[in-house]
């Protein structure tokens, strides 16, 4: 069984250390991108099981990342088999309902948050990402 595959888009180092830590640890394969443009150049190259996505990023926002995401013709995210993105969104800042519908995230955790709480829902999201629907999360 190969191990899941996680992009953390976290631009604070602390907590990018704290959590690459944690989840190699508990097998996953991590990749870490400190910025919009590096997630996506991270998403073009690679398929991921599960993205950690700050929302507060340097270059832009977690949500006009999800905004490209949708519209790259080269980038496609599977879908849970409920239809949600496989999206962990981390907010040091209140996430609207209006955000969560628009782009139906796995979860949300307000920052900070009790890292057992993200190790649980990788592993919740990434077991259900080898039980995935075909479905690609575009823009039609």
């Amino acid at each position: 069984m190969r191990q899941a595959r996680l992009l953390l888009v976290e631009d604070n180092q602390t907590l990018c250390e704290v959590l690459t830590r944690n989840l190699r640890a508990r097998g996953y394969q991590l990749m870490v991108a400190h910025d919009v443009a590096g997630a996506l150049e991270a998403l073009r190259v690679r398929d991921f099981d599960l993205i950690l996505l700050d929302i507060n990023l340097p270059d832009q926002t977690g949500w006009d990342l999800l905004r490209a995401v949708k519209n790259s013709p080269d980038i496609h995210l599977c879908l849970t088999a409920d239809g949600r993105l496989p999206v962990v969104v981390l907010s040091a800042v209140r996430v609207t309902i209006a955000r969560l519908e628009e782009f139906r995230p796995f979860a949300y955790l307000s920052k900070p948050f009790p890292l057992e709480a993200l190790l649980r829902l990788a592993a919740q999201a990434t077991t259900l990402s080898s039980s995935r629907a075909n479905s690609y999360w575009s823009s039609s």
